[in-house]
């Protein structure tokens, strides 16, 4: 039997909602319903940070986002694999370990009913994983961090795969 080192548990940091509107304000104001519908917690709005190529001034809003950690991410988590069918591409992952993926429409998360004030919405999910001693990592000195350590994307997979059921594709 092989003892696993408690420091190499793998572990979510965050998951990120993120819903992009444009430039329509109506939408906006939609999306921002349907993620304190779906999460009972504070909205960022996101705006522009400079001028952008399609003719957006800076400072613009564009879009609206939450972050979930500890028990709401891994609650939201296991709702978002069951609306895409618990199927994640490959693509998906990055270099970090980390990975995203989308939902096309809101309605297909349980429990989540069609309310025509809102319509159809699709939002972006973006899961941040971590070790313990990360914390190193979020004082800009990242290169304190061993290669070892780090999260590889096949660790990543195995993981997602291993705590929530989810086939890579």
């Amino acid at each position: 039997m092989m003892i696993m080192n408690p420091m190499k548990k793998i572990r979510i940091d965050k998951v990120t909602i993120n819903i992009g509107c444009g430039d329509d304000r109506e939408k906006l104001e939609r999306a921002r319903t349907l993620l304190e519908r779906l999460t009972s917690k504070k909205i960022v709005i996101t705006s522009t940070r400079k001028r952008t190529t399609f003719g957006m001034a800076k400072g613009r809003p564009i879009g609206c986002k939450i972050t979930l950690r500890k028990n709401d991410a891994k609650e939201f988590l296991v709702k978002a694999f069951d609306a895409i069918d618990k199927k994640i591409s490959k693509k998906a992952f990055d270099a970090q370990g980390n990975f995203s993926f989308g939902i096309k429409e809101h309605i297909d998360i349980p429990g989540v009913k069609y309310d025509p004030e809102i319509g159809i919405i699709g939002m972006d999910i973006s899961v941040t994983l971590e070790r313990p001693g990360f914390r190193v990592k979020r004082k800009k000195i990242a290169s304190k961090i061993g290669k070892k350590h780090l999260i590889k994307p096949e660790e990543s997979m195995e993981w997602v795969n291993k705590n929530y059921g989810v086939q890579i594709v």
